[in-house]
């Protein structure tokens, strides 16, 4: 896909149509690779964004609570050593 560099204050850039960014799922940051004489932009993830509200407002609410036991009854110690 061949797109106009424009200029951007003192900078250039260029347009990513909302196609694109919808179906690249691109938000507000991006990834910039600099690769063999390449550039690559790769959407940023973050699958664990919000997670520390959200175990926050858990702990507070008293929904922070094991729902199984980190020791078992049949556990056998001995073989860690």
């Amino acid at each position: 896909m061949e797109v106009t560099v424009i200029k951007i204050g003192n900078s250039r850039g260029i347009r990513l149509s909302k196609t694109l960014l919808e179906r690249y799922n691109i938000r507000d940051t991006v990834d910039l690779i600099l690769e063999k004489g390449q550039i690559i932009i790769k959407p940023l993830s973050r699958p664990r964004k919000g997670w520390e509200k959200a175990f926050m407002e858990m702990n507070v609410n008293g929904d922070d609570k094991l729902l199984i036991n980190d020791i078992f009854e049949d556990e056998n110690f001995e073989e860690w050593k």
